[in-house]
């Protein structure tokens, strides 16, 4: 442990806090029976869940962080002293778990580096878990571990929600629902209030609570003043300065100015704290050692928050390992804190060797405190702890008068077992209390627990509309939006809720009519705006709602008409859709223009696709690089992400979708891709070794053809051909007649050409398109092709690609639609393609898979250089250091300086170019076919009787697969380091001197490895 900040027991550390007068810290769960806590939760029956990250950061440079022996752990308190005092591992061998959600009958579990999420039952009530199966599957990610999907949280609404993610989760009818939102939000830790709005914070930006004036399935609606003056100003009183922002985010005593690590926020919601205190925010800062207590104030509609001390915190410490990480607010009515108890709190990416924090981590040997943590229960001098709940043992008719509770904890957890439990034998209850409860908060639950349940009548909406309290009447008007567009009824109680005297209503009612697709929601917005200009609220949301609202219609139209034009190309984008904000917008960003890292302002994660001329081309090279991966700089600039992983595993449909997607949005336009475009390419590129390189896929970006020497000829109008390859997009050739089928141009080569593709313009006669089309092809000009394309007219600009095997002399465009009043014109023709010749380029493994691994390690031996192969091996764009030698985070693949029997010059070699020849038995996967056909592969981790654990390679994801289900299993000849990596190097010397300073390293130590990439990192 550290000699200069030494951990203190919980008393001890307790003993350092400054707390608010009245309230006090009582430890409720500690270590040795939990360890690196990162959140908690409760179950109906108040049996605490504890995320346990055992291998967050255990040394400086964050090795072997993914290794899957971390935990969720259950804990109950027997004899109701307020203290757990009976332990069970619930979940064990898990990947960093993130997120933690108990349902009825099961706990819903996420971990790291992937968006599934696994339901966790107890079926003998031992407190273990002995049934896990795959509850969402949503795919893997692989981005910083700090930037990653935590959370999940039931909401009102009856939706469960995440950070980061641009969906949202529902669980209806035995199914889970997955529907897209415009946009994710926050970092570690969501929380809502009693009405449902839900505060986001991010640590990279600094942002301690944003998106939280309206539901973000509205989209992001933000206020001046949503925080007030100096609000993000923070008062420790710690004075290690371990801040990932450096000096210029610490004071002269060195503490720290600023939010710079809000996390894990609550909204407190209980009924054991004093009256002022419901409602109030709850922000843990953990590098600050801190917790911020906010007061959320609702100015005529805009929530307003502010610091509930003045130049102070709720509780703030000086020892430097209290490092508050989460809050919530229990089944007993109290506030409780979840402290990480540990050294350093930042991901290795940010105490990287030369950072300015990994110099202070030093200093106080921060690194040293490891496998601590903390629960503690906040009381004040009046709390009176509440009874522990039976809610799983209650019937659904006895959860409904817990809808009532003055704990918020009880009255969300009984509508979320209500509705899980799907008995709408309560229905009539329900009804009752939604209309007819003293309590306001009661008729809240009931209305949106009828909504869970699907049986809300417009008899009990038009009631709820006329409710005294103005949170019922937003909530019905919000519950109503699927009515909206359909049921008339509801009109005058809609033109009523619009002149309500409370903005909030007003405000939802804007936002409601507009997603409810209401006919006349432009007129009863506006009316709106119009009687309330003097309301800042109002004003500041409307032009955001038209703004969101206009966009989604826009995108909405965009679909529509895409339908209109091509009903399967539509179909394959909005499929598409969910696949790109699911997977690829953590890198990507969801408006295509790469993401920004949120820690490192001028890092972008990935190369953006919006006008990307990679998208936008031709599909040849767009499906090879879904396909196989990129590596190497795109337009010589190398992205953080490094490797894009090859997609190839995905079926020809799944890599079509994401190709429509990208290739038509954020202005992007291009022809459909089919799954049998896929499949062919995919046939045609089977022998490709490893990740493609821009420069190799040139050859898949055709040129525009040199247009001197074509031969024209048409049907109609001959004697003004040449005005359509004139350069001229003013003049044109047309048919003179209107269009009928049969009309034709052609186009005869000098030579035979290689054509992948052609444009019609005709943008100064928008409307001279073809209205249907096909292109044959002919090497003597007698003997045609069967339509190597065809297609429908939609616009002006028709792109055309073609897959054509051979080279060809003649091209002729056949018009096959009607349009009475409207001549075929072609303003310019343009044809792009290769010359027949012209082959691509081979990549860097393919000229040496060939080779003598004995003579070229000759080679190396006697001509490469090592300090210039270890500049290779630690560029980013080779991404070996990434797995072998990481600057943080788990080591992916072996350690090449270590001592290992059998590495040899030739076995170097072979290792680069080969890696599946030779694998080394800790190494090698296992491949697993399930009953069900499906073949799973990874590191064999553990075997018992019931279940086989295999781990990810790549992820360190921990793949469980029960005994029952294993058809067969069989150790795997394919290597988890993909072939081809050595696709970025430029020459043949770059590979000897790779190969050299591999030689070099092996078996030296991670000492000499160091001192080889000084000043390369």
């Amino acid at each position: 442990m550290s000699s200069k900040a030494p951990p203190l027991s919980p008393a001890e550390s307790i003993a350092t806090m400054k707390v608010q007068p009245g309230y006090r810290v009582v430890p409720v769960l500690t270590e040795p029976d939990i360890s690196e806590p990162v959140a908690a939760v409760w179950d109906g029956n108040g049996r605490m869940y504890v995320v346990e990250m055992r291998t967050y950061m255990q040394d400086i440079d964050g090795k072997n962080q993914l290794k899957p022996t971390s935990r969720v752990s259950r804990h109950e308190d027997t004899n109701d002293d307020g203290v757990y005092d009976k332990h069970t591992v619930f979940a064990d061998n898990l990947s960093l778990p993130r997120m933690v959600l108990p349902l009825l009958d099961r706990v819903i579990i996420g971990e790291t580096n992937t968006l599934d999420l696994k339901s966790y039952q107890d079926t003998d009530d031992d407190g273990v878990a002995d049934k896990v199966e795959m509850w969402c599957e949503r795919g893997r990610v692989g981005n910083n571990l700090e930037h990653q999907t935590s959370g999940l949280i039931w909401n009102i609404d009856n939706w469960l929600y995440a950070t980061y993610t641009h969906e949202r989760i529902r669980f209806t009818n035995g199914k889970v629902v997955r529907e897209p939102m415009p946009h994710g939000s926050g970092q570690w830790g969501l929380t809502h209030d009693d009405i449902g709005r839900i505060y986001y914070s991010t640590a990279g930006g600094e942002n301690p609570a944003m998106d939280f004036q309206r539901p973000i399935i509205y989209g992001k609606l933000a206020l001046k003043g949503e925080q007030a003056p100096g609000f993000r100003e923070v008062f420790p009183i710690d004075n290690v300065p371990d801040v990932q922002g450096g000096l210029k985010r610490v004071r002269d005593d060195n503490s720290l100015t600023v939010f710079t690590a809000c996390c894990g926020q609550s909204v407190y919601r209980g009924n054991q704290m004093p009256a002022d205190f419901n409602g109030d925010l709850l922000i843990p800062e953990p590098v600050g050692r801190l917790v911020r207590r906010a007061k959320a104030t609702n100015d005529q509609g805009r929530i307003v928050l502010s610091n509930a001390y003045d130049q102070a915190e709720f509780i703030a410490a000086t020892d430097p390992n209290f490092r508050p990480v989460n809050s919530a607010t229990g089944p007993d009515g109290c506030l409780y804190l979840v402290d990480m108890y540990r050294g350093i709190i930042q991901e290795g990416n940010w105490v990287r060797k030369g950072s300015y924090l990994r110099g202070v981590v030093q200093e106080y040997e921060l690194e040293k405190n490891v496998g601590r943590g903390r629960i503690f229960r906040i009381d004040h001098e009046t709390t009176r702890r509440g009874p522990q709940p039976r809610m799983l043992d209650e019937t659904p008719g006895q959860l409904v008068a817990h809808l009532s509770h003055a704990n918020g904890w009880w009255r969300s957890e009984a509508q979320k077992l209500i509705v899980l439990h799907g008995d709408r034998a309560v229905v009539p209850a329900l009804q009752e209390m939604a209309v007819s409860n003293s309590n306001p908060l009661a008729r809240l639950h009931a209305l949106w627990t009828l909504e869970g349940l699907d049986s809300v009548t417009a008899e009990v909406l038009k009631k709820a509309f006329a409710d005294a309290d103005w949170r019922v009447r937003s909530a019905a008007v919000r519950i109503a939006e699927p009515l909206l567009a359909v049921d008339r009824s509801l009109d005058a109680d809609v033109v009523l809720l619009s002149k309500d005297s409370q903005p909030d209503v007003l405000i939802q009612t804007m936002l409601s009519v507009g997603r409810g697709q209401h006919p006349a929601a432009d007129q009863i917005i506006n009316q709106i705006v119009s009687a309330n200009r003097d309301n800042e609220a109002i004003a500041g949301l409307s032009d955001q709602i038209a703004a969101n609202r206009a966009a989604a219609l826009a995108e909405q139209r965009k679909l529509d008409e895409m339908r209109r034009r091509n009903r399967e190309l539509a179909e394959s984008v909005e499929r598409g859709a969910k696949t790109y904000k699911t997977l690829c917008t953590e890198c990507h960003g969801p408006d295509g223009k790469g993401q920004h890292s949120p820690d490192l302002k001028d890092v972008v994660l990935a190369p953006p696709l919006a006008g990307s001329a990679r998208v936008r081309g031709h599909k040849e090279r767009l499906a090879r690089i879904l396909l196989h991966g990129l590596v190497g700089p795109v337009d010589e600039k190398t992205y953080a992400a490094g490797l894009m992983l090859p997609m190839g595993a995905h079926d020809d449909e799944w890599i079509a979708d994401v190709a429509n997607f990208v290739r038509n949005q954020w202005g992007n336009e291009s022809p459909i891709v089919s799954p049998a475009d896929v499949a062919r390419i995919r046939d045609t590129s089977k022998g490709r070794i490893g990740p493609w390189t821009l420069s190799e896929l040139e050859f898949y970006a055709p040129a525009e053809m040199d247009r001197s020497l074509w031969k024209l000829s048409a049907s109609h109008n001959s004697g003004s051909l040449s005005l359509a390859i004139d350069g001229n997009a003013k003049t044109r050739w047309d048919t003179k007649t209107v269009q009928k089928p049969g009309m034709w141009f052609a186009v005869e080569f000098a030579e035979p050409q290689r054509v992948m593709s052609l444009l019609l313009e005709s943008k100064a006669s928008p409307k001279d398109y073809p209205r249907g089309y096909t292109v044959e092809v002919s090497v003597d000009g007698k003997n045609w092709s069967a339509p190597v394309a065809k297609g429908t007219g939609d616009g002006p600009n028709i792109n055309i690609e073609l897959d054509l095997p051979d080279p060809i002399r003649h091209l002729r465009i056949t018009q096959t639609g009607k349009a009475p009043k409207l001549y075929w014109s072609i303003h310019e023709l343009t044809i792009q393609g290769k010359a027949p010749g012209e082959k691509p380029a081979e990549s860097m493994a393919q000229v040496l898979a060939d080779a003598d691994p004995s003579e070229l390690a000759a080679e190396a031996r006697e001509l490469g250089n090592a300090k210039a192969g270890a500049v290779l091996f630690f560029n980013s764009a080779m991404t070996c250091a990434n797995c072998h030698e990481p600057a943080s985070g788990p080591r992916l693949a072996p350690d090449l300086a270590a001592k290992r029997e059998g590495v040899s010059d030739r076995f170097l070699v072979e290792a680069v170019l080969h890696p599946s020849k030779e694998i080394r038995k800790e190494f090698a996967q296992e491949l697993v076919l399930t009953v069900d056909g499906t073949t799973v592969m990874g590191f064999k981790d553990s075997a018992s009787d019931d279940v086989l654990v295999l781990r990810d390679p790549a992820s360190g994801k921990l793949i469980e697969v029960a005994q029952d289900d294993i058809e067969f299993t069989k150790t795997g000849t394919v290597s988890a380091m993909p072939a081809g990596l050595v696709n970025p190097l430029s020459n043949r010397q770059q590979f000897l001197d790779l190969i050299r300073f591999l030689m070099e390293i092996d078996g030296r130590g991670s000492e000499f490895l160091k001192s080889m990439s000084e000043g390369l990192r």
